[in-house]
Formats: structure tokens, sequence, C-alpha cells
């Protein structure tokens, strides 16, 4: 089952005669026994974007498991978890990696891998991954054809769905389409066609009348907002001038709000939730910020002014002037939780300032969250209450426990060498990528209160080659205080 319950119902499912295991209905004049395959002959679920040798990863990864068992664990909610523990997930749901054995033609593992990146709001990923495999699966193209509409893109899809005699749009997808393709008579036949076959219910006829005539809508009340609008519901009630805020959407739809037509406040919104997600680049969100000057004061205006303010600060090469806007704009980075993409376009550039005492250990901190962590543990001077952070930053526990629990648990993390317990049976089965999988799980509940989860997750990850990631997720609970 899909955990994206907001999809389009834009291809309809064929019919089949009871008893029997034919479709009622012909869909197109080919010969029979005519299979479709992916591009290239290749198995879906072994699609990515990047090859064994950029991501690090062993290519058979997955090849012990089963692309059910896998797929489950794609589909946790993984929303509100560390940039850190997410960088990983992206790095495996865009490797390219040799399949389950039990893979074949269905695009099982492949679906929850693009459900995944579409609950993170990461539609130019997902449709990158899509660009590797035919679109001739309705579930496959379900997906491609709503990121296209989230993406304005959505001509291409409906040009595929007029060329693929295999699908078999439903009638609200197939009146968009055409009036999509400037054919508004024939989009108006097909609505009166469906409305007496009774293809279309009363809403969708609402809706789709209003599409096509405009006057229609003279006069009368704004349609009802649909509880869970789906991309196409959403893209025509923009159409008709009635648009829907995604603010309380599911994050995929903020994309529509980053188009140019869109208001600047709800511009930057929308790129402040997806870099919390890491769906889109931090700078992309810097320049949202930096466009113009803030129109009022409170809320997202107070941190474009932060941001233009510490900027400005930078450029000036005024170590107080940069004191004095560091403290804001942290805060105001802090109150959206986007830290870590803050710390990745200024941190280098903070690093070059001489700053008092009383902002050097947030420099730090920001320098320690950036990717060149590394670098900033290794220099002098360095308060004593901040050795713990260089030294997990280093990958070591440091020469003494520490009396606070959730350092302690870290600590144990880096000081332990091996397979935990828990993760022993996966790992000796040689299903290690469902490992990493449970071992990022462990670590979410480890940031809740289960310290026992988190030191055998650091444990693990370590155990497994992924420092970095087990360095970086340390520093981030550490420094971010995120307990859940």
């Amino acid at each position: 089952m899909s955990a994206i319950d907001w999809l389009s119902d834009s291809v309809a499912k064929p019919r089949v005669q009871s008893g029997q295991g034919a479709t009622d209905v012909a869909h197109n004049a080919l010969p029979d026994k005519i299979t479709v395959e992916p591009l290239g002959g290749s198995i879906p679920d072994a699609v990515g974007l990047l090859s064994p040798t950029a991501s690090g990863l062993p290519a058979d990864l997955w090849h012990s498991s089963t692309s059910g068992d896998i797929a489950r664990r794609f589909r946790a909610d993984r929303v509100d978890i560390l940039p850190a523990v997410q960088d990983l997930l992206y790095l495996l749901l865009l490797a390219e990696l040799d399949p389950p054995a039990d893979s074949g033609p269905k695009p099982n593992l492949l679906l929850a891998r693009i459900d995944t990146l579409l609950a993170l709001g990461a539609l130019e990923q997902a449709d990158s991954l899509l660009s590797h495999v035919a679109h001739t699966d309705p579930q496959v193209f379900r997906r491609a054809f709503d990121i296209s509409l989230l993406l304005r893109t959505e001509d291409k899809s409906c040009a595929l769905l007029r060329a693929t005699p295999s699908l078999t749009p439903t009638f609200p997808a197939r009146i968009f389409c055409l009036a999509r393709g400037g054919d508004w008579d024939a989009a108006a036949l097909t609505l009166e066609t469906g409305r007496a076959l009774g293809f279309v219910s009363p809403a969708e006829d609402a809706l789709m009348a209003r599409f096509l005539e405009s006057d229609v809508a003279q006069g009368a009340p704004a349609l009802p907002i649909p509880q869970h609008p789906s991309p196409l519901e959403f893209r025509i009630h923009e159409a008709i001038g009635e648009p829907m805020p995604t603010t309380k959407l599911p994050r995929a739809f903020a994309h529509a709000d980053l188009h140019t037509n869109t208001g600047w406040k709800a511009q930057i919104e929308a790129a402040e939730r997806l870099v919390k997600t890491g769906a889109v680049d931090p700078n992309k969100l810097l320049g949202l910020y930096t466009e113009r000057r803030p129109a009022a004061s409170g809320g997202v205006w107070d941190r474009v002014a932060a941001i233009q303010a510490f900027e400005k600060a930078l450029q000036s090469g005024d170590s107080g002037a940069v004191s004095a806007a560091l403290r804001p704009v942290w805060r105001a980075m802090e109150s959206i939780e986007i830290e870590v993409a803050f710390a990745q376009v200024f941190a280098e550039k903070l690093g070059k300032f001489d700053l008092p005492t009383s902002d050097s250990g947030i420099a730090l901190r920001i320098g320690l969250l950036s990717r060149d962590y590394q670098e900033l543990a290794k220099q002098t001077g360095i308060a004593p209450s901040e050795n713990l952070l260089a030294n997990i930053a280093l990958g070591r526990p440091g020469p003494t426990t520490s009396g606070n629990q959730l350092e302690a648990a870290i600590q144990d993390g880096f000081r332990t060498i091996g397979i935990p317990v828990r993760l022993q049976s996966l790992t000796q089965q040689g299903r290690m990528g469902e490992a990493i999988l449970r071992a990022m799980e462990m670590f979410e509940n480890g940031a809740r209160g289960d310290l026992d989860e988190l030191t055998d997750a650091l444990i693990y990850l370590r155990a497994v080659g992924l420092e970095d990631t087990a360095r970086r997720a340390a520093l981030q609970l550490l420094i971010l205080e995120r307990r859940g």
C-alpha cells in the first residue's frame, strides 16, 4: 500500500470480468501477449542516480533482503529527523544498487523510494529517478503525473498519456490534458460523456465545469476545498481562480509556491519547509531571503531582516558588526529548525572573523554543524565546555565519561567496537541495507530518549563505515538538542 494518500486518480484500473482474466474492454488493437519492459530492459528497483562509486555503498546492499521488507522500512515516517540521518536516507533512496533477489518487472521497491521522496517534498529528485524507467506502469505514471503538476511541467505527462495506449486516463485527467493541449471542445464533450455515463462525481463535475467554462462561476460561491486534495484538484482550483494555501497541505505541494507568480512571502515559507527536509538547496532560500527589503515585521519578515543584516555584516568585514548580527540570525534559524542549512551556507565565511568570547561558542557550534566540522575541531583555543563536541567531531569519546546521560550514551557509541546484539541477526543474514535503515530508526528512538538504542545506532553506523554520518548525527543531537 502506498504511504502517499493524496495521489491524483489519473489513470483507471482495467475492469476484469468475474471468473476471467481478461478485461471487458479492448484498450488498443495490438496483438496478444505484448509485454512492456522498463527502459533498457533493466529491473525498475535497480535504478538510481548515484553509482556505487559515487555513493560509497556496496552494490549488493539489498541483495539478501526482500523488496517488501525494504519498502516497509523506507515508508516509515522519517520527515522530522536530524539532517545527518536525513542525508543518509537520501543516499539510500537515490543510490544505484543491485535489486533484491525477488525484484522483477513490478517496481515495488522503486515506488516505496519515490513515495519516501514525495513525503520529504523532494520532487525534483523523484522526477529524476523516474526518468530512468518507463512510465507504462499505472502506479509509476500516477506519481510522475502528480510530480509534473506540482512542478508545472504537466504538458510532458499529458503528451505521454496520449501516446501510451496501455494507460487509460480517468475522465478528470483526460479533460485536463485535452484543455492543456488547447482542445477545449473535446474536453467539454468528454465532460458531457463522463457525466452521462456516471464516471464523473458531482464534485468533479462542478470543478471541471468551472475549469472549462469560466462563466459558470460568475456570481457563484467558491467551491468547497477538498479535505485531502490531489495535485490535479489543486492545479484546477488554481486555474479557476480559487487557489488553495499550501501551508497545511503535504510538503510536496510547497513546490507550487516556489513559482515566480506566487507572492514573495509564500515563496519564502515554501522554501523554508523544503530546506528543512533537504528537498531544495539552502542557497535557493538564501536567494529568496535577500531578494528585496522585508515588507513588514514579525514572523518570516524578522527572519528576512536577520539574514540580510547578517549578510551585510559579513560583507563589511567588521567583526563587531558580525558579532551584533550573529545572535539574532541564529535565533531566527533555530525558530524554524534550519540551523544546519544555515551552517552549510555561512560557516566558512563566519570562521574568518575573530569574534569576542561571548560569541565564539556560537560560531564554533555553527562550524561543527558544517561539512568542515573536523578541521574546526582541530583548532587550538577551544573552551573546555566545548571539548566534548570537538572530541566527537574527531571520532573520539574523550578521556572521561560525562555525567549527562545523553552525552554519556553518545560517548559509549564512540567507545565501543563491533555489531550490537540487536542488529546481529540482520547483519549475519547479509541484510546490511535493512540493518542500516533499522539503525536509523534506533537513532531516532535514541533522540527521543531511548539511550541504549542511541548508543547501538552509533556503534553500528561506525562499524559499517558510516563514520561521517555517526559523527555529524551525534554533533547535531548535542548542539541542536532535538529530543523528539
